[in-house]
């Protein structure tokens, strides 16, 4: 996920008084026009305080006795301050640097050769099709990042939350200067994510079509199984039979099964002389029936329009197809209600220029968690709820930029007493229809004979119970470690949150590469023993852990995971109090679920 803006604070998604402040782009020189928007963070420290008004509109509640504040024991004097502060910046350049390559798509060459037939580089596209100055939220833009050969930056399209003729709708773009747009496995993954933020938010969907259809060369990862390229156009089904508004805007090619993009959307966009819509294209027409014919003969947007009727309107270049898209979604029927009631944003009153310097990079390191949810809620206020109890969690009620959240958070490793906390707590929320924010930082739950007697694992499976089953939107932000049962305790990707988003230095797999390496040599030497062989000898045992830490310090990597789609995007987090009010904003569109027949059990 990438988020930036461009211009001043013009209105949040929902409402019309604030947005995030204004930040420099960092994009690269020579790349897409208009990308400050969409391409990479802004510098973080001018915006780490967020929006000083309702976060899409809203009003206060009625008064009442407001949270206490948090305060910080971190001093930015001490050599723990300053390192601390070097390593996130360490890190936060390395993630720039990294989204300004990917967001340059196939390379000067294949930008070059798009411009020069008359279309708008993707990235224009998007930006031209929202609103001006609004904030779009992208989700994972650096998907297959190290994959391919490097041939597929940001999986070959661009997917995310903006808002167009004031309305937030998610956007998925094909970028046709990387392999003309055609689909890679990631590629699949990343379109039918977008699709899934779009159904679980009540989010319209705006497609701009320009590819080439499935990677001939990988058909095999990408075609036949239930979540491969189908999987697309069964998905626009359910959108629609779900009321979801879906709009195509054809600007380029539109092969093969691609050509249902545009066939399954309410309304469909094609630009003449440049969009095609077509099954079989003319070498395989050729090959099939030896009928020679041009593309704009068998798909063109003349024939789609007048003669077919496959697409709804006619447009005579992209900035048209484009301005025709913003009509129609200006058009659409009224948003459903916002299922919580927003209370005017406040910034926090711990300065967030300090979260670098307050939390270290080494998820083992030990620190408070309140020094981040402290730089991240409004007004640093934090209902605590069960402070004394199970206190490895933190759990209580905050806002941030006016949507109301219950914060679990972790402070160490979950003991019974923290995952009954954290039960309770998920139900209370439940109850309350109140959107809940996990901030994961946990290397499992406390393991040993007197825990597994205390019944840790019953204990534990509470708590997973309530994370699964939860009826209000869920967001996760890893903000170090995430390991092992943990990661289920504290909504991980398998259980479904609404988004999840890495921070830089945050590692995430079944346990650490050095439990691992202990685990498998131990079994190793048992194996050697069992043999009758010799002991295994210090230089020989090291010899085989060494790989097995390097496997799991590579692949629990935070960019090894948002190259596969395990997560919605790596953030600075200096932009996480920014990245969830949008992330709010977006689930606000979609009522809650009634609750179930089960009130709150207390643990």
């Amino acid at each position: 996920m990438v988020f930036s803006t461009v211009g001043p604070p013009t209105g949040a998604f929902g409402g019309p008084t604030a947005g995030p402040s204004a930040r420099p782009s960092t994009a690269a020189p020579g790349g897409q026009g208009g990308a400050s928007r969409t391409q990479a963070y802004g510098t973080g420290a001018t915006d780490g305080s967020g929006a000083t008004a309702p976060y899409g509109g809203g009003t206060a509640p009625a008064a009442a006795a407001p949270a206490p504040r948090l305060g910080t024991g971190a001093d930015p004097g001490s050599a723990d301050f300053r390192s601390n502060t070097a390593a996130h910046r360490a890190l936060v350049t390395e993630l720039r640097d990294k989204l300004a390559t990917a967001a340059l798509g196939g390379g000067a060459r294949a930008r070059a050769r798009h411009t020069a037939r008359g279309k708008l580089l993707p990235r224009d596209r998007v930006d031209t099709l929202l609103d001006p100055a609004s904030p779009f939220l992208e989700l994972a833009p650096l998907a297959a990042d190290g994959m391919y050969d490097g041939t597929a930056p940001a999986a070959g399209v661009i997917a995310g939350i903006g808002r167009v003729a004031g309305r937030e709708v998610v956007v998925v773009a094909n970028d046709a200067t990387v392999k003309g747009g055609t689909y890679y496995p990631m590629t699949v993954k990343k379109h039918l994510r977008a699709q899934e933020v779009a159904l679980e938010n009540r989010l319209p969907c705006i497609y701009l079509v320009d590819s080439g259809g499935a990677f001939l060369p990988m058909q095999d990862e990408v075609f036949p199984d239930r979540d491969h390229f189908g999987r697309i156009f069964y998905n626009q089904a359910r959108l629609s039979a779900a009321g979801i508004p879906q709009i195509a805007a054809v600007l380029g090619s539109c092969t093969a099964g691609g050509a249902y993009v545009p066939a399954m959307s309410d309304q469909a966009v094609i630009v003449r002389e440049q969009g095609t819509i077509f099954l079989g294209g003319p070498p395989l027409v050729k090959a099939a029936t030896g009928e020679v014919v041009t593309a704009e003969e068998l798909g063109g947007g003349d024939l789609h329009s007048r003669t077919s009727g496959v697409t709804d309107h006619l447009a005579e270049d992209d900035a048209h197809a484009l301005s025709i898209v913003r009509t129609i979604v200006a058009g659409l029927g009224p948003r459903a209600a916002r299922p919580w009631q927003l209370a005017p944003a406040e910034a926090p009153a711990v300065d967030p220029a300090g979260l670098y310097g307050a939390v270290p990079v080494d998820p083992r390191t030990p620190y408070d968690v309140r020094e981040v949810i402290a730089r991240l809620v409004d007004g640093s206020r934090f209902a605590e709820f069960k402070a004394e109890y199970g206190a490895t969690l933190v759990t209580g009620f905050a806002r941030i930029h006016g949507h109301p959240v219950g914060i679990v958070a972790n402070n160490g490793v979950l003991f019974s007493e923290s995952a009954l906390k954290g039960a309770h707590f998920i139900e209370l929320c439940d109850q309350r229809g109140i959107p809940l924010l996990f901030l994961q930082n946990i290397t499992g739950f406390m393991v040993g004979r007197q825990y597994e007697a205390g019944g840790i694992a019953k204990h534990g499976a509470k708590m997973v119970n309530a994370v699964a089953c939860t009826r209000v939107p869920k967001l996760t932000v890893v903000i170090g470690g995430s390991y092992g049962a943990g990661n289920y305790s504290m909504c991980g990707r398998a259980y479904s949150p609404r988004f999840l988003w890495m921070w830089p230095g945050a590692k995430i797999s079944v346990m650490g590469g050095e439990q691992a390496a202990s685990v498998l040599a131990t079994v190793r030497r048992d194996q050697l023993d069992a043999q009758g062989g010799e002991p295994w000898a210090a230089e020989a045992e090291e010899d085989f852990k060494r790989p097995v830490r390097e496997q799991y310090e590579r692949q629990g990597n935070a960019y090894y995971a948002t190259a596969r789609l395990w997560d919605d995007g790596v953030i600075d987090p200096m932009d996480t109090r920014t990245v969830l009010g949008l992330a709010l904003t977006a689930c606000a569109n979609a009522p809650l679920p009634a609750p179930g027949p089960y009130g709150v059990f207390r643990m």
